[in-house]
């Protein structure tokens, strides 16, 4: 992507290239794809068709990207594993995250929230943290800085966060992945006062609007993939919110594999560690509905897709609706 600019009022006079209106088509091919697998208990098939679409349209952009955030390891995944080179080796040399179906439980079952999604930043500032799979997660809104801290109790970050927010602990909601591993989680922020929104699967769409202003989420906070937490950074860095992260390993062995890479341990990783910089890109297009974005929708010969852009350069969010002619996808 373009290097930024230190001053920030003459991007209005100086406007460069959005590599998201790009993107998106891969994102949109990879939730149609994934159409004729909704509620049908095929989560393989639909991740399978997902991958297999992004992978040809992320070809066709004009990027030399590096898959840091994929798949998996070469020797377990085909297509988009981690240290593959997309786009067509032109322009912009990028770090990228992707996740074809981030829900494909979701999809499988036809429940919401399913989304496609990548994310992009400049080479080499992406965090990989692909050794070790979970991640602490803390994301608010802006309110959040300097108020809210992983360190701190739950019940201190939802008083902290409310008195930011000048609304009263019984307003705030927030967001906890419905796993038996939270249900302590889940007891603390209730006991606080606050509600909680349970998540049956997606974090990256609960800390994406747990960050927006207009969404009646708070907070999302939870354990979840060191993966999806890296992903979610590059759009909350868009939207000027809080996002924290602190890496959970599951054994001696990922946490030695860990060490081994480079990383931090009972260390909280802020966004800008997360993803240094600030020309960062998350694209996402809905798979089925959810609070995010639409899902696709077929009437007639049309198909309908949902998408969203942040770009944390401009400062932007920008909305896209597109209609596909069924023929072409399906």
């Amino acid at each position: 992507m373009p290097t930024l600019q230190n001053d920030t009022a003459s991007y209005a006079s100086h406007p460069d290239r959005n590599l998201g209106l790009e993107i998106v088509r891969a994102t949109e091919a990879a939730a149609i794809r994934a159409v004729p697998f909704i509620g049908r208990g095929d989560k393989l098939g639909a991740d399978g068709a997902a991958v297999d679409a992004m992978r040809t349209f992320l070809g066709t952009v004009n990027f030399d990207g590096v898959v840091v955030i994929g798949e998996g390891e070469k020797d377990e995944a085909p297509m988009l594993f981690n240290g593959e080179r997309v786009g067509n080796g032109s322009g912009p040399s990028c770090d990228i995250a992707v996740d074809p179906i981030d829900g494909t439980s979701l999809t499988a079952t036809g429940r919401p929230n399913a989304i496609s999604m990548i994310a992009v930043s400049d080479r080499g500032t992406m965090l990989d943290a692909s050794s070790v799979f979970y991640m602490d997660k803390i994301v608010t809104g802006p309110e959040g800085h300097g108020v809210v801290h992983l360190d701190q109790s739950v019940g201190d970050n939802i008083r902290e966060l409310a008195k930011a927010k000048g609304k009263p602990v019984g307003d705030i909601r927030v967001a906890v992945l419905d796993r038996p591993r939270h249900e302590g989680l889940i007891e603390e922020i209730r006991a606080a006062g606050a509600h909680t929104r349970l998540l049956l699967d997606g974090d990256v769409a609960g800390g994406i609007n747990a960050a927006q202003s207009t969404h009646r989420v708070d907070m999302c906070i939870g354990t979840g993939g060191s993966p999806e937490g890296v992903a979610t950074a590059c759009a909350i860095k868009a939207l000027g919110g809080l996002i924290q992260g602190r890496l959970a390993p599951l054994t001696e062995q990922e946490r030695a594999a860990g060490l081994a890479a480079g990383l931090k341990f009972d260390y909280v990783y802020s966004a800008d560690e997360l993803v240094s910089g600030d020309n960062t890109l998350f694209v996402a297009t809905g798979v089925t509905d959810g609070e995010l974005v639409d899902g696709v929708s077929t009437n007639g010969p049309i198909v309908s897709t949902s998408s969203i852009i942040f770009r944390s350069h401009s400062g932007t969010v920008r909305r896209i609706q597109a209609d596909h002619l069924r023929e072409r996808w399906l």
